[in-house]
Order: structure tokens, then sequence, then C-alpha cells
């Protein structure tokens, strides 16, 4: 879509946006849900800092147009960009407005809490109702949002018709959208593509992604306006010290980038320029400083930006009429906690004793992510060659898995552990289970395997751990309350061609297991616990 070149803040939204889309095709659980919750914490959070920067940038149009003189070519453009912030702003309001409907319609919150999950996270038929409508009449909020959004963009576009590259449609159909592949995906419309089947809590992260592109088109917008007024120009009626950063929201580990100049520039002056007490390089044509640090957790936690808020100094120093000059900048910017991602199909909860291999990554670090463990209640083993792939041992009822990333404090990610689900004893002739109930056949079966059937849930989650063998069981031929023949059994399979022999109607086959070993991950084994574990099979 066009809007120009992204900035870091706006490449972490997409970012998030790419994960959200990745996460609606896992199979929701309570988990993912809240994954959802935690990106459209991170895109709010954010969506509440471009706004901010948008207010800003709108009033240093107004004061390039009043140091100008207020010329009519210039309170035209004025005019242009506060219509542009106008409309952002009740387009956002717009979407706050329905992120508060959907939470009211679908339970609140729990406890009542807006920090805490929704009630209604996994409510869909509520969320197609209000954005979509009853079925088939497409008389939902969704298709108001379209509309709005779109009649925004062509708004901009009248506001810089000179622009080379149009701002392209927010709210698409997904005939319109090049993301979409799918034939089956390609006949919904905007509301029923992002908004149809969609859990509450995933509906929620959808408005937050689109509010984004609204806030960072509008800044786009601004932008460009302010540079038909020279709002960017560099004036030489005085000289001030001046800081660009990219984001005054940073995750940690992540650089903190921003450009540090003067507001007056001559080929004649070559300033130097420090930051925390280091020297920068300063561009000798634009004597612009370039300045670069890593971001880390630390300063006073800000509650409504959801960061630590941190300052940095840094001096300008040059030369000026035979006298050294010195301007001092101080600037504010916010550390955020990155959000911890797991994907595991035991995320939930952990079994003991088993190698619960788990994926984890933190998405705002992106390239520069280098993640290192450790955990309380479980033994860590990393993989080689596999980056935030590690398997945890857990050995008592909980475990708190500790990220760290370049040597960097991120988060806790806390698992309840569950005990190992012990498997269920099957014979099986003829290679079919033997039904109890109805028994077999007199002289019945010539051979018998007893086989440990691993719990199913256990099995899909971890394969390597749910291998179980019958090794040691005893069968007994039984006619009335007399045993006849007793065979012991150290293997799965026993050969009962002798039971056979003297069986008659009304004996039965009674079974005693033994032992039962489980193989885990490791390829080691160990005896399972199951008590005791009689089959009797009825010969008719």
């Amino acid at each position: 879509m066009a809007g120009g070149k992204e900035t870091p803040r706006q490449k972490m939204i997409g970012m998030m946006y790419l994960v959200l889309t990745a996460l609606l095709a896992l199979q929701v659980s309570s988990a993912i849900m809240e994954k959802f919750k935690f990106l459209d914490d991170s895109l709010q959070y954010a969506n509440d800092a471009m706004e901010h920067d948008a207010t800003i940038l709108l009033d240093k149009i107004k004061k390039a147009v009043a140091d100008a003189g207020g010329k009519a070519s210039d309170l035209a453009i004025q005019s242009k960009a506060e219509a542009v912030r106008k409309e952002a702003k009740e387009i956002k309001e717009y979407i706050d407005n329905l992120r508060k409907e959907i939470v009211t319609e679908t339970g609140g919150y729990e406890d009542n809490d807006p920090k805490k999950m929704y009630k209604g996270a996994k409510e869909e038929t509520k969320i197609e109702v209000m954005l979509i409508g009853t079925e088939g009449a497409k008389n939902g909020k969704g298709y108001k949002l379209k509309e709005e959004v779109n009649k925004f963009v062509d708004d901009l576009n009248k506001a810089l018709p000179n622009r080379k590259e149009k701002f392209a449609y927010l709210a698409l159909d997904a005939k319109d959208d090049p993301r979409i592949t799918s034939e089956e995906q390609k006949t919904k419309d905007f509301a029923q593509l992002n908004f149809g089947q969609t859990p509450m809590v995933a509906a929620m992260a959808v408005l937050s992604n689109l509010e984004s592109e609204v806030l960072r088109y509008e800044t786009t917008a601004l932008e460009e306006l302010a540079q038909e007024i020279g709002a960017s120009d560099l004036k030489f009626d005085q000289v001030v010290a001046m800081v660009r950063p990219y984001s005054k929201v940073v995750a940690s580990g992540t650089k903190y980038e921003a450009d540090m100049f003067l507001a007056a520039s001559s080929s004649a002056i070559t300033p130097t320029m420090t930051c925390r007490g280091q020297a920068i390089k300063v561009d000798p044509k634009t004597k612009i400083g370039k300045v670069e640090f890593k971001a880390t957790i630390g300063g006073s936690f800000d509650p409504k930006m959801n960061a630590y808020k941190n300052q940095w100094e840094g001096k300008i120093s040059f030369k000026f009429k035979g006298k050294d000059t010195t301007f001092t900048v101080k600037e504010e910017y916010y550390v955020a906690k990155p959000v911890v991602q797991v994907e595991s199909g035991t995320v939930v909860a952990l079994y003991r004793n088993c190698g619960n291999e788990l994926n984890v990554q933190v998405p705002a670090l992106g390239t520069a992510y280098n993640p290192k463990f450790t955990a309380d209640g479980a033994e860590v083993i990393t993989t080689p060659g596999k980056k935030g792939v590690v398997t945890l041992v857990p050995t008592g009822t909980s475990v708190k898995l500790k990220v760290y990333s370049n040597g960097e404090y991120i988060d806790d990610v806390n698992f309840k552990v569950r005990l190992i689900p012990k498997p269920t004893i099957e014979a099986i002739s003829n290679g079919r289970p033997v039904d109890e109930k109805l028994g077999m056949p007199a002289p019945g079966p010539r051979s018998i395997t007893m086989k440990a059937i691993a719990d199913e849930g256990f099995k899909n989650s971890l394969p390597n751990d749910a291998r179980y063998k019958v090794t040691e069981w005893e069968c007994t031929l039984v006619r009335g309350k007399r045993p006849l023949a007793t065979q012991k059994v150290t293997g799965e399979t026993a050969n009962l061609a002798s039971f056979a022999a003297q069986a008659q109607p009304g004996d039965r086959i009674s079974i005693e297991v033994k032992n039962v070993v489980r193989t885990n991950y490791l390829n080691k084994t160990e005896s399972v616990n199951l008590g005791s574990v009689v089959k009797n099979i009825t010969l008719h």
C-alpha cells in the first residue's frame, strides 16, 4: 500500500499484524486468545504514541505558518493539515467506540479489570451479527467502518493532488487484497473477510491494526504538507539544537535511533556532537549527527504508554563568531517490554519428566533476537541452530521460564505442569482388540498381543514421550474356579496354542499385566505404575 517510507515503529506494527494473521490460522485455545490480547495491547500502545506524534507535527506546521507571516497559501495548507488531523482523530474515536461496544456486548472484562482477559474472548456469533449483520443482510457496522476509512483515504488524495503515488484503500474486499490468494476467501467482502468466524479478541486486534494504518497514512500526509510550507526548512534567524527520534517507543534489546542536528546550518560551521557523553558521527554535508544506543528496561514506568520513561542528553558544539558555543539537548524516550510468544502443542501446560519442546519468539526484536533461557522448576535444553527452540523437562508442579536476549532480561513465561496420563491396556487378537463383554468362540485365540495405548492428547503433543510397551504379563486358562494352565510372558505377544488344545466353551482366559515401560524422548525407559490390570476373555 502507498504511504511513504515506514518508520521502525510502523515496521514493528506490520510485523505484529503478520503474527496476528498467522495466529488466525491456528487452532483456537486459551493460550492463543492471550496472544491476541497481547498483540492488541501492543498495537493500542503504539497507536496512542503515533497520535501523540501527529498532534506535535500539526503544532509544528502551525508554528511554521505563523513564523512565515501567515501567508494565504500557507494558511490553506495549514487548513488541509487540520482537516487531516480532525478526520483521523474522528476515525480513531469511531474505532475506539466500536471496540468499547464489542467489549460490553461480549460481557466485559474478567473481574471487571481492563488489564485482564475479555470474558467473551472466544465469542464469534455476536461479532458477526454486530460487524457483518444477520445472515445475508450485510448491514453490520463493518460496512460503515469500511466506508469511513476509505473516505478518509479519498480525502487524503484530494489534499495531496500532486503526490506521485496515491494513497491506496485500507479497507479492502478479498478480491482487491493482493495478500489473499485463496479462491474461497476471494468471494468475501471486507467485513466478512475480517470479522467472519473470528473470535472477539482477534476482531479487536484487527480493529487496532486498521487504526494504526489510518494513523500511518495521517502521519505521512502531515509530513508532506509540512514540507510544502517549509516547516522542516532550515532557518537562519536563530540557532537551536534539535533532536529527531525515529520513535520514542522502542523494544528492549533493540536500538534507539534519532537524528541530532542544528536548526541552522552553514558551510562554515562543522559541529561536534556527543550523546550520553560519547562522541557521535556527524555528516559533513548535512551537519546531522547519528544517535544510536541499545535501549534497555529501566527508568520510571508510564502506565499510559505501558513503557518505561527514560531520557538521554546530547551536546552540540561549534565555533560561532570566534567563540566556542555549546547547545545541550535532552530527549525523552520510552522502552516498551516486548511480547514473548510461545508456540507448542503443550503451551497451556507442560508434562512432567517429558521433553516439552517450545518455540519461544519475540517478534518485536526481529533479527536482533539472540535468546538465552533459564527456568525455575525445569531442566532447560537448547536446540543448536534453531533460534528460540528450547526443550523444558519439568521436575516440579510449575515452571517459570525466563527469557533473555543479548544478555538483557525480556520477560517470564509461566506454565502449569501435568502428570503423564496413564496408558490403557488392550488385548489384541487377529489384528483387532478383543471385546471382553462378548468374549471369543472356543477354543479361543492361538495368540494374543498385549498393547499399552498412550492417551491420545499426550501422544499428539509429545509422541517421543508417549511410547509404551507391555514387557511382562501372565496368562491363565481357567475352568470354573480352577486354573488349567498358566503361561508367563516377557514380551508383548504370547503363543496360546497349548491353551487352545484343551479349552472348552465356558472356560475363560485371565490375563494379568505385571509390568509396562515407557520410552522417553531420550530413548530411555522407565516402569509405569498402573496398579493391578486384569483382563478376562470368556470362551463360548
